[in-house]
């Protein structure tokens, strides 16, 4: 495997390990009072030390594996451009190849992040490979890729922004004799900015994402009325069902959201989000740089 892939894989779970207690509060308040059916309960956020990490394990092995072919297809982009992906020149560039790589990882950032959020918002002892299942078993693989679409433009228009916004800041940032401490503060920093940069520019498609991807897949019963009596078995003969719920897609998301609360439910939880950001992709890149120093050093 070449040095982009393993720095680009230990970066990203380092991130995820960092930043999910802000991720889960970032999906509780844009997840909206009915996410998978319940109310979600954003007050007191954490329902024990264990909900800090809840919903971690998908994104740990998913975004490690997404952030590796996030660094390798933006860097091979870079290279097919014409570009130095060390050291590139031109801003247009450098949108496209981070563009490039952000549609790259959509095979795994719609399942990770599908996952995720349900895992994030349900109640009980549900983890990760669970809710994988009981995805699996209710709605096939194609139900792990339900919110693909607004997914994949997230992550094409986010990490376009994302590497355009890193070179960006680091060049502001470079002096002409810098010491090791400045040039490990730079990265830190410019990591930091070029992540708040990126949420801010994706956060209204992040909220309708999150709001697709925890839609319930099917509701209860209808309630029974006091002198009504539930049927033993549907009139096929078969056990009575959960009725099935129909989804709405993106754009129908986000015309509902406007409709009910207008613009605030779009921005809801960007300040957690905008801290969160600065300090995960700080680490981030921070990571990533060095382990790409080492792994290239003679």
């Amino acid at each position: 495997m070449s040095a982009d892939f393993w720095a680009g894989y230990v970066s990203g779970a380092a991130g995820i390990i960092i930043g999910n207690p802000l991720d889960l509060i970032k999906v509780r308040l844009q997840a909206g009072e009915n996410a998978l059916g319940r109310s979600v309960r954003v007050g007191g956020h954490f329902e024990g030390v264990g909900a800090l990490v809840k919903g971690a394990p998908a994104p740990i092995l998913g975004y490690g594996a997404l952030n590796a072919l996030l660094f390798v297809s933006y860097n091979r982009t870079q290279t097919l451009l014409g570009e130095d992906y060390a050291y590139p020149s031109s801003g247009w560039k450098t949108w496209v190849a981070g563009a490039t790589g952000g549609l790259a990882t959509w095979v795994v950032s719609a399942p990770t992040e599908l996952i995720k959020c349900r895992v994030q918002l349900s109640s009980g002892g549900q983890n990760s490979w669970s809710m994988t299942k009981e995805i699996v078993r209710s709605q096939g693989i194609r139900g792990l890729y339900f919110g693909g679409g607004i997914t994949s433009l997230r992550e094409a228009v986010g990490y376009g922004f994302y590497f355009w916004s890193y070179e960006l800041s680091k060049q502001w940032m470079t002096r002409e004799h810098e010491s090791d401490t400045y040039s490990a503060a730079k990265v830190l920093v410019c990591g930091g900015l070029a992540g708040i940069a990126t949420w801010t520019s994706i956060f209204p498609l992040d909220v309708i994402k999150t709001r697709v991807q925890t839609q319930p897949f099917s509701s209860p019963l209808s309630p029974i009325g006091p002198n009504e009596r539930a049927p033993l078995l549907d009139t096929d003969g078969s056990q009575p069902r959960a009725a099935v719920v129909k989804r709405l897609g993106a754009v129908q998301i986000a015309r509902d959201v406007y409709h009910r609360e207008g613009l605030r439910p779009f921005f809801r939880g960007l300040g957690v989000c905008s801290v969160r950001a600065f300090l995960v992709n700080g680490a981030q890149w921070s990571v990533y740089e060095w382990i790409m120093a080492r792994l290239k050093s003679p």
